[in-house]
This record gives structure tokens, sequence and C-alpha cells, in this order.
């Protein structure tokens, strides 16, 4: 398949674009600097920022699957999400015309984007992480998830928010829980790796198309 990864350089960015090569996969990927980029002689690179639509239409054309690992890469507000989501679904909807329009988009969310991810949490953890990580520590981050949540939702593109907890750098356990309607009782962590090949899985899975997914050791 052909497609386009936003946020390649990030640690799971990464991690998709090393699958997808794996995988003997066309990989477009949008870059601000590709000369740091480990591998950028393997794929197609589009230079520029994420809030460029023209940067982003180029990035997108002749996909068939988009995948972003955009997110916050510090706990201020730093409002990547809130400004580049809504150029990539614009982007991919200026294609809807176009004999292979752009609709599938698999994207790394956050556990903390909707009020219900902690529902099936024991009551001390759920009043912890709400009020101390996810409305304190996580404040900013948290408030960029929500948004990207509510711009897809809106969409109608098939879209797939993947909604971890906290990610670790460890190796895959290749094993994990898997939750339509909230984070897993006590899912606290999961690795990075875990969730890139969860994320590769949902390519030609139609089953979370329109949907959030938690995942969690």
């Amino acid at each position: 398949m052909n497609i386009s990864i936003f946020g390649p350089s990030g640690a799971t960015g990464t991690l998709l674009t090393q699958r997808c090569l794996a995988a003997g996969h066309q990989v477009t990927a949008l870059l601000r600097t590709p000369e740091n980029f480990p591998l950028r002689d393997r794929i197609h690179v589009i230079r520029g920022s994420p809030f460029d639509l023209p940067a982003v239409n180029q990035t997108i054309e002749g996909a068939d699957v988009v995948l972003s690992a955009l997110g916050a890469n510090s706990l201020k507000k730093e409002d990547v999400l809130e400004r580049a989501v809504p150029q990539i679904i614009a982007a991919m909807q200026e294609t809807a015309a176009q004999p292979k329009p752009v609709r599938r988009i698999i994207v790394l969310g956050s556990a903390g984007a909707l009020p219900t991810s902690l529902d099936k949490q024991p009551a001390w953890r759920r009043w912890f992480v709400q009020n101390i990580v996810y409305n304190t520590f996580l404040k900013w981050p948290v408030a960029s998830q929500i948004s990207q949540w509510q711009n897809l939702s809106q969409s109608n593109l098939d879209w797939t928010m993947v909604m971890p907890p906290m990610l670790t750098n460890t190796p895959a356990h290749g094993a994990y829980r898997i939750d339509g309607d909230a984070l897993p009782r006590n899912g606290s962590r999961i690795s990075r790796e875990d969730v890139a090949d969860f994320m590769m899985q949902q390519i030609d899975n139609p089953q979370w198309i329109k949907k959030g997914v938690y995942l969690a050791w």
C-alpha cells in the first residue's frame, strides 16, 4: 500500500515507519528536518509542517492509508494537534471527488481523550488519574487529545483513534488488553512497540472504523 505518515520522527512514528517498510509498503512522510531522520533514504520525503495545508496535501496524495503519531513534545501548551489535525482532515476531505479518495486514517491518541475513559477503574484510581494526572500534570496534552477526538469524530472520514495510557520504550509484550468502551481495569501502561503493532493491524481491519479503542497491558 501507499501509506502517508505524520509525526514519523517521534518515538512511535519511527516504529510505524519501520514497520511499514518491513511490510513492503511505500511510505510518504512529512518532516520538518529530513536530514535528521535515519530512514529518509528509504521513504518519499515531503519537507514541511503539518500546519501547512499545501505540504499536508502533498503528503497524502495517492495514499491508501494515513497514519499519525503527532502529539505534544512536552507538558506545555503546544497546540500541535489543535492545529495539525484539522489540516489533515481538510486535505483528506478535499480528495472526496477524486477517483481514489483518501478516507482511512489511524491516529495515536491518549486514554485521557474521553471523560468515560476511566469508567472501569477503581474509584480511588479514577479520582487520582482524573484530578492529579489529567487535570493537572497532563492538562495541556490531554486538552490536545480531546481536540483530536472532537475533530475526527465530527469528520466523515474512516478514522480510528488508538488510546493507550502511559507509553513505555520497553520491548513489546505481544499481548495486551483491548477495550472499545474504556481503559481496561488497572491498565496504566503499554509499550510503544505494542501500540505501533496494533496501529499497523488496523490498516486493513474495519472493526474500529469511526471509533476509539483503548489498549493496555
